[in-house]
């Protein structure tokens, strides 16, 4: 009696989990990429940038949280002219750097987090911990909920999120726009409030995207004729200008198509509703009495060779 409560309540899991299964496989995927032009964001004019690295300072000001000043990974060109982390890190959020091809030809970059207008941290996060505001836009991250799984480092196509392996409750690091700090007390990011010389300007995406065209229209020998981030990865809301191609600053060459299109497949598929553990389950299940079947017969056989031999 006991194996066959147990062998019924096997079944009824199986049952049930396999009516979840069909039910969920239904479930629809992104509906695909929608711009939205109202999200706020950076421009970033490599050809105004000086290097003063006030922006990693504010950011680091701002984001106390995150470690100290120092440059964990400081790295001199060639030149010796110019020092800064080799990388993004889990203490630093925003970092310039310095691409020099010849005495005449170098410029600065500036490296922080995307905000994807379909961010793919997004998308491949098992927990949310990674949310894409659906007002502002700003990609942010929760320490509280995170699992350390790093799947948004892998997804990321600008390798921007670094995780704290220093730390012994490590978290995720990325710029989040100030998001709970500057851009909540006075509306601008940190980076963009102390820049100097105008480098990083601060806005509406559709205000950033004007202002850039009209750069590129009225000095169109200044800068490379595209805007970095107006297409790449479906489009982002860090904004770039330069005087020399995007990939030798260190930018990748991305297809317009964004990565998060097919991740989200995926997760509104095979992980929506806990599609893939419940055919797991399921097929444990079925196994499990598969086995159980064959264990009886064994046990009935070997009971009515018993019965005979006593006989």
């Amino acid at each position: 009696m006991k194996n066959k409560s147990r062998r019924e309540f096997l079944k009824l899991v199986g049952v049930t989990g396999a009516g979840l299964l069909t039910g969920a496989a239904t479930a629809k995927g992104s509906e695909g990429l929608h711009v939205n032009n109202e999200e706020i964001g950076m421009l970033y004019d490599a050809t105004k940038c000086v290097g003063c690295k006030a922006c990693m300072a504010a950011c680091k000001r701002v984001n106390g949280d995150y470690g100290s000043l120092s440059y964990e990974k400081a790295k001199f060109d060639p030149d010796g002219l110019w020092d800064a982390p080799t990388d993004l890190s889990g203490s630093t959020r925003t970092l310039i750097k310095l691409f020099k091809e010849s005495e005449s030809r170098w410029s600065y970059v500036k490296y922080s987090c995307m905000h994807c207008q379909k961010p793919s941290c997004v998308s491949v996060c098992p927990v949310s911990a990674m949310t894409k505001d659906k007002v502002s836009g700003v990609v942010d991250y929760n320490k509280n909920t995170c699992i350390g799984c790093r799947y948004c480092q892998v997804a990321c196509a600008f390798n921007i999120p670094k995780f704290q392996w220093e730390k012994s409750i490590p978290q995720i690091v990325k710029c989040d726009l100030c998001k709970n700090t500057n851009l909540r007390e006075k509306g601008i990011s940190a980076c963009a409030e102390v820049c100097p010389v105008g480098a990083i300007k601060f806005g509406k995406r559709k205000d950033l995207l004007h202002e850039a065209k009209t750069r590129l229209r009225e000095n169109p020998d200044k800068y490379i004729a595209h805007v970095y981030g107006e297409h790449e990865a479906g489009g982002t809301n860090h904004l770039y200008l330069a005087s020399m191609p995007f990939n030798k600053l260190g930018l990748p060459d991305i297809k317009p198509q964004a990565p998060a299109e097919f991740s989200e497949k995926i997760q509104h598929t095979i992980y929506k509703g806990f599609i893939a553990p419940v055919a797991l389950y399921s097929t444990l299940c079925f196994i499990a009495v598969k086995n159980m079947k064959k264990h009886d017969k064994t046990d009935d056989h070997d009971k009515r060779k018993h019965d005979g031999e006593e006989r």
